[in-house]
């Protein structure tokens, strides 16, 4: 349900940014909220700041609760606004290591900044994710990652349960596949088979907005494929 400034998903989970709401440039920017705390999922360019700090406040949220971005992926869209988040709610940055190397030495042909006509700035990483599988405390629930490369080496899936609906903010589904950002194409359709089997009832896709129904979810997914 569209509302000024986000669009909500369940009573706890809303888009907060993304194209027209925060910045023509931006990938779609996710907020989830369980209880006392909250935590974002990626964070655009950084060019619609202060329209996402409005627009998470608007969901009733202060800002200064977000205790964690998480980042799907290392490229700009995603991440060129992190720092900016981190600086206003010091907030833990959570990047899966092998995307993380190219963040941390701020560099802007792996994460696609120079397709936005950008340098990316190297960018401190709080936590690197190692594991297939990690499991994150948000409030009273779990946000569980599963690492899914293929788009990037080091792509990540968030995955939590709300109002009784499994929803995975699974950002770039949709590739692109291209050498200079590092894909790979065997592992991308791998990951596609993995998110398939997950069976959830909600995806939140970076580009392509809000899936609702297994069927059409699986539809999606095996576009790509």
């Amino acid at each position: 349900m569209w509302e000024i400034g986000h669009m909500k998903i369940t009573k706890e989970v809303w888009q907060v940014g993304g194209d027209s709401l925060t910045a023509p440039e931006d990938a779609a920017i996710y907020m989830i909220c369980f209880g006392e705390q909250a935590a974002l999922i990626d964070a655009g360019t950084g060019k619609g700041h202060e329209k996402l700090i409005s627009n998470i406040e608007k969901c009733g949220v202060n800002a200064s609760q977000i205790e964690y971005l998480f980042i799907t992926h290392c490229h700009f869209d995603h991440t060129g606004g992190a720092e900016k988040v981190r600086e206003e709610v010091s907030c833990k940055l959570i990047v899966h290591e092998l995307d993380a190397i190219y963040l941390e030495k701020g560099d802007s042909d792996v994460t696609a900044a120079r397709w936005y006509g950008k340098v990316l700035e190297p960018l401190k990483v709080d936590h690197k994710i190692t594991s297939f599988e990690e499991s994150f405390l948000v409030g009273s629930r779990r946000i569980k990652s599963f690492h899914t490369p293929g788009h990037s080496p080091g792509s990540v899936v968030y995955l939590v349960e709300s109002e009784d609906k499994k929803i995975l903010f699974g950002q770039d589904v949709h590739g692109p596949l291209d050498p200079s950002i590092l894909s790979n194409q065997e592992d991308y359709i791998k990951s596609l088979k993995f998110l398939l089997s997950l069976k959830i009832d909600i995806l939140c896709e970076g580009h392509y907005g809000i899936f609702e129904g297994e069927r059409d979810i699986q539809s999606f997914i095996k576009s790509f494929l």
